[in-house]
């Protein structure tokens, strides 16, 4: 492959990647399972359940059936690339889920890891990340948790390798000054 195929490759390839979230976001928003799945590599990982897209399936279905409408809304997508049919990136994410009469808003951040296999671009991880999830009416507060049943303790931002370093140097009174909830 010459240069201008390899940009051009590159190029394509990134246009590829940067569909799989909005992808995922639409299938899960129309509870469409089997498209979902099929966004992922077909020997996904799923831990100690197994692997494959049919057990993957068995453990989204019924968490996605613990609320009634959702709105993902894809913010930014940054996308490495590790060689040419692997790559990298952040995906930020606005979601709403609608839940016995309320409707909780997340500030979310997916850690994904892409490959290339057969000329497809698929999802091999994601891994989700929360900063807060509050009802749409209230202000996100400590302890950055509003979602009875869904309560997980937020990973952002003190899950950026940059964050720690950016606070090393300052006094952790001064770090409790700005917040509620320090995540140093």
């Amino acid at each position: 492959m010459n240069e201008l195929e390899a940009r051009i490759d590159r190029l394509e390839s990134l246009a590829a990647i940067q569909q799989l979230p909005i992808r995922y976001a639409i299938a899960v928003d129309s509870r469409d399972m089997d498209a979902w799945v099929d966004l992922f590599i077909p020997d996904v990982y799923c831990g100690a359940r197994g692997s494959g897209r049919d057990v993957l399936k068995s453990i989204i279905t019924p968490a996605v059936r613990t609320f009634y409408r959702s709105v993902h809304q894809i913010c930014g997508h940054r996308v490495e690339f590790d060689d040419a049919d692997h790559a990298h990136g952040v995906v930020y994410c606005r979601a709403e889920h609608e839940d016995q009469g309320k409707w909780v808003v997340m500030a979310i951040a997916y850690f994904d890891s892409y490959e290339r296999r057969d000329g497809e671009w698929f999802f091999v991880r994601r891994r989700e990340k929360h900063w807060y999830s509050a009802d749409w009416q209230e202000r996100p507060a400590a302890p950055f948790t509003g979602w009875a049943g869904h309560d997980n303790p937020p990973d952002l931002p003190q899950d950026f390798d940059s964050w720690a370093r950016f606070w090393a140097d300052m006094d952790g009174q001064d770090i409790d000054r700005l917040t509620d909830r320090p995540a140093h």
